[in-house]
């Protein structure tokens, strides 16, 4: 699919300056600073910058709707594009475990996951890029974990620790772990002693990590730390030169990360339910303090443009503040200087809402129409009305 060349006249455009009217000129997949090809009226429309989605795992119900259906996962990723275009998102960074938990997080199916996005890349409008979530207990794996995101040119990995330590401390058998066992294949024994190695060895875990960081940030990898509970969490996670803080449990935590000059990114669909479904601290709070970077969709796609709309209809702050969180704030923290703006030379990623409803009306990415619906697609696609020659 070739980028269009059109001007979008008629609409209220977010500009970096701030929201108003004007041409917005779509040219070889970048913003044009003059008019090009087809005028398309989007009166009564908004366009805004693409959505930058820096963690989701929403993709995972694609690649396998019923439990054991893995077969398909290039298809699966295409259902996933499909998804993200629909909700506006221009750029993903699709969050995949590398974990001892097995199955959809195991690290094979991880290198399946890489290898099949790497196939439909070339398929799909939308930039979709890759996040590894390295479980730490697993020092045995790193080497490995290591080889695969050079494979994989994987920029973004995050660092998580979901094992039930009280549970295994105690010498208790952790909640859910016979369900989670015999969905992966494994003997609910062997998997708890597996679990169990793990905990013994976690005091093998800083060292190796600081080594794992250090080769990873040398290759130009960006390191996140997932659920920050402490102040001292943050504090070691910068010294091994961690610089994203992925959704800090406490608001100790995400102050710590703002003093020491960290990236905080927190969940749309916290903020949008107006707590945390785990108890931890809300989102809401948190940018009405001024202590988010970043809003990410987490599990759930559509709450990221309802976030921003939260945000700004509820006071907390105006809709260009709102919206950065979901599109400039992030594509600043991934190093993507060449999008999250609607500026000349910009990477043309778009979305359009409809302005009553503010539901997406069109997505463009890199200048390619990656969703239409309703009124503006018969806008777009040239009805009388809605499309001249310039």
């Amino acid at each position: 699919m070739s980028p269009v060349e059109m001007t979008l006249r008629g609409a209220e455009v977010l500009w970096p300056e701030g929201p108003g009217p004007g041409d917005l000129s779509l040219s070889g997949g970048v913003i044009a600073d003059a008019p090009v090809g087809r005028v398309v009226d989007l009166s009564g429309f908004l366009i805004l910058p693409g959505i930058v989605d820096l963690h989701g795992d929403g993709f995972e119900r694609h690649l396998a709707p019923r439990r054991g259906a893995m077969k398909d996962l290039d298809q699966g990723l295409i259902a996933t594009e499909a998804e993200l275009a629909a909700n506006g998102v221009t750029t993903a960074m699709l969050a995949q475990f590398y974990s001892w938990e097995g199955g959809m997080r195991g690290p094979e199916f991880a290198e399946r996951v890489f290898a099949a996005l790497t196939q439909v890349r070339a398929q799909v409008a939308t930039d979709l890029r890759a996040q590894l979530r390295l479980e730490v207990a697993m020092t045995g794996d790193y080497a490995a974990a290591e080889q695969m995101v050079a494979r994989h040119g994987i920029g973004y990995v995050v660092y998580n620790d979901h094992l039930p330590h009280d549970a295994l401390a105690a010498g208790k058998r952790p909640q859910g772990l016979t369900g989670q066992a015999l969905r992966i294949g494994r003997n609910p024994e062997k998997h708890l002693e597996f679990m169990q190695d793990l905990h013994v060895r976690m005091d093998r875990v800083g060292p190796a990590l600081d080594a794992l960081s250090a080769r990873l940030i040398a290759q130009g990898v960006r390191l996140g730390s997932h659920d920050d509970h402490t102040a001292e969490d943050r504090q070691r996670a910068r010294a091994r030169g961690i610089a994203i803080a992925e959704f800090p449990e406490t608001l100790e935590a995400a102050e710590e990360a703002r003093r020491g000059g960290d990236a905080v990114i927190m969940g749309a669909p916290n903020l949008v339910r107006g707590a945390s479904h785990k108890g931890n601290v809300s989102a809401l709070e948190m940018v009405a303090m001024g202590l988010v970077d970043a809003l990410a969709s987490d599990y759930h796609y559509p709450s990221l443009r309802r976030a921003a709309f939260l945000l700004a209809d509820g006071g907390i702050c105006d809709l260009a503040a709102a919206w950065a969180l979901i599109s400039s704030g992030p594509a600043r923290i991934l190093g993507l200087a060449d999008r999250g703006g609607l500026r000349p030379g910009a990477r043309a990623d778009l979305v359009v809402l409809d302005a009553g409803s503010k539901r997406v009306a069109a997505t463009i990415a890199g200048g390619r129409v990656s969703y239409l619906a309703g009124d503006a697609a018969t806008r777009f696609l040239g009805s009388k009305c809605g499309a001249v020659s310039i």
